[in-house]
């Protein structure tokens, strides 16, 4: 049973022990937990009280995190994983919006970093969510190399629902993975959909029942740790191809939109709607 799976039980884990391993407990604020061990770089949101809402802090947080990780040669993979109930509710809107100003400026903003780090890692990327995956919950998502998802995962990227646009790629990525009508359906609408709707797609590698999904995604993780680390970077290399300098591109056109539909009337909306916990109109707007 994949519940029974710990590092120290397969072969993997035992090649973990020859090893440099370490184990840190970051964040100045502990919204952000890292933990290095058996090779394994492990990212994990640690803010239930508030949803798990990313605010620019913990961006930083997992930027340094991933930029320590790319140059450490005793990490061989990296996993982020949230809570049992809840992934990450997307981006905490209050520090969002106080923090709005530096999306359009010549300043690097933390949640750029991060996702430059997350979509630019040499090294595989393991996500292992359950709970609710809003926004960027869903869209960092696209920069992994292995999605396991609980079967209590829900995905959503409600930008049109906020009166903005897919971030990070997320327009181009997307519809390669599910397709052109599938990925309009998604981020046109803006709705929900069920991990095994994701498995379906194609947008997901497994779906597990909640209390194995991280015992099988550390499994897996070990199992990468154990094969020869240059072969894994060049395997996830050649896979990607050209495809890294196509999504800076594309990063770079969707985050322009971004930052100007954030001052447009209709985002205006949406936030104060959000706020006041009452429905948008958008009926004003053309």
């Amino acid at each position: 049973m994949a519940t029974s799976l710990t590092l120290a039980d397969n072969d993997a884990g035992k090649t973990g022990k020859l090893i440099k391993s370490t184990f840190n407990l970051t964040d100045k604020n502990m919204e952000i937990l890292t933990q290095k061990e058996h090779g394994i770089l492990t990212i994990n949101f640690n803010r239930p009280e508030k949803k798990n809402a990313i605010t620019a802090a913990m961006y930083q947080a997992m930027a340094d995190a991933l930029i320590d990780a790319e140059t450490d040669s005793a990490i061989r993979v990296i996993l982020i994983t949230g809570k049992p109930q809840i992934f990450t509710a997307g981006n905490d809107l209050e520090d969002f919006m106080k923090n709005a100003a530096s999306l359009a400026s010549d300043a690097v903003p933390p949640v750029y970093q991060f996702m430059k780090a997350l979509s630019q890692s040499g090294k595989p990327v393991i996500a292992a969510v359950s709970g609710a995956a809003v926004g960027i919950g869903t869209t960092l998502l696209m920069h992994c190399d292995l999605i396991y998802l609980a079967d209590n995962a829900k995905l959503s990227m409600p930008f049109s629902q906020l009166g903005l646009c897919p971030e990070f790629a997320s327009s181009m990525i997307f519809q390669q993975i599910v397709g052109y009508q599938r990925a309009a359906e998604k981020l046109m609408l803006g709705e929900a959909f069920s991990a095994e709707e994701a498995y379906e797609m194609g947008f997901a590698n497994r779906v597990l029942p909640l209390d194995e999904l991280l015992p099988y995604a550390l499994h897996q993780a070990a199992k990468l740790v154990a094969l020869p680390a240059s072969s894994v970077r060049v395997t996830k290399r050649l896979m990607k191809g050209d495809q890294p300098q196509a999504v800076a591109s594309k990063m770079k056109e969707e985050n322009q939109h971004f930052a100007a539909m954030l001052n447009a009337p209709e985002a205006k909306e949406a936030f104060m709607a959000f706020f006041q916990k009452r429905k948008p109109d958008f009926s004003q707007f053309n």
